[in-house]
């Protein structure tokens, strides 16, 4: 039993991660966008910093606690060293927003509204009451060009199988203790073929142009996947994963890729920092790869946590494993 996360082995390690799942209930009428993730990223990060900033400073990187602080540590990770033969100037911060897929786009008063929200590594983990709260202030001030309120009702932390355990409420007001162990199923594998469904735009790039669905390969999803879950556990969980590269970039030069169902779609968000829409996109659909898959299988199954490709954080890039391991 622990307290701190989830935690799928990986190659020989342990990464702390867990999805919360918050519900809450509308106090008007809200529209939302067509992918909230932006939305709900934005709220969060203002609420995060009105709740935990002591200094009020607008520029965090001059502020003396800025190595210690919850909000740089959450939502604007300071570069740190790590193992990879490169030096970062940004660095993935340990969470994900997972909007809901809910139709239709607007909600009237007392309708549920819900999202999760993913943390990784154990200093994330440990701020979940401040994230809790921070919550509480975001929706409460409101959402929309309107400014909706919602009222946070619940909190449940949620299984890879689906299930879910309330961890929190608006009468108790304190997170209780949950059980929270999950193991990568690496012995029982015993299939050569992987489909990905993906669900939110993936936007893999290279050299600052975006990979549509002919110009993807196994090669360039599973070093991306590999990439962002060894950042991940170095950064925020203090491990340094071990991964065979060499033998990884073989298995993947004898896949056989059916890329037939995946299609580009473009989604719009407004950056309130450059005052403009933003137009972006990825691919969503289904990819099929047969043959050697057993070595990335752990690396994918735990990307399905932390979502692959640009903008992340908002949700983009989320993906499930529908074969595999049985």
């Amino acid at each position: 039993m622990t307290t701190e996360g989830e935690r799928p082995d990986v190659a020989g390690f342990s990464l702390p991660i867990a999805r919360f799942r918050f519900v809450g209930t509308t106090l008007g009428a809200l529209r939302l966008p067509d992918y909230e993730g932006s939305l709900l990223r934005g709220v969060f990060g203002a609420a995060l910093r009105r709740t935990v900033c002591m200094t009020n400073l607008s520029d965090c990187k001059s502020c003396p606690l800025y190595r210690s602080c919850a909000y740089p540590e959450i939502f604007e990770t300071p570069p740190r060293p790590t193992t990879f033969n490169q030096r970062f100037t940004e660095v993935p911060n340990p969470y994900v927003m997972e909007p809901s897929q809910r139709v239709p786009r607007v909600l009237n008063e007392g309708d549920t509204f819900e999202f999760s929200m993913v943390l990784i590594g154990f200093r994330a983990l440990q701020q979940l009451p401040v994230i809790v709260h921070a919550w509480q202030r975001a929706l409460r001030f409101g959402l929309g060009q309107s400014r909706i309120p919602v009222r946070l009702l619940k909190v449940y932390r949620e299984g890879s199988s689906g299930e879910a355990v309330l961890i929190w409420d608006e009468d108790s007001k304190k997170i209780t203790r949950y059980e929270s162990e999950l193991l990568t199923p690496l012995m029982m594998y015993t299939k050569d073929e992987l489909i990905l469904k993906i669900i939110t735009p993936l936007r893999l790039q290279n050299d600052g142009r975006p990979l549509f669905p002919g110009d993807l390969n196994a090669r360039t999803l599973w070093m991306a996947a590999v990439r962002r879950v060894r950042l991940l556990a170095q950064l925020h969980a203090g491990l340094a994963p071990h991964a065979e590269i060499s033998e990884l970039l073989k298995d993947a030069a004898l896949i056989v890729e059916d890329r037939s169902d995946l299609r580009w779609k473009n989604w719009k968000r407004y950056s309130s920092r450059q005052g403009q829409e933003m137009v972006l996109g990825g691919v969503v659909g289904y990819w099929r790869m047969r043959g050697p898959v057993e070595r990335i299988w752990p690396w994918l199954w735990i990307a399905q946590w932390c979502h692959l490709g640009k903008n992340a954080t908002m949700g983009l890039g989320r993906f499930q494993l529908l074969a595999g391991p049985q």
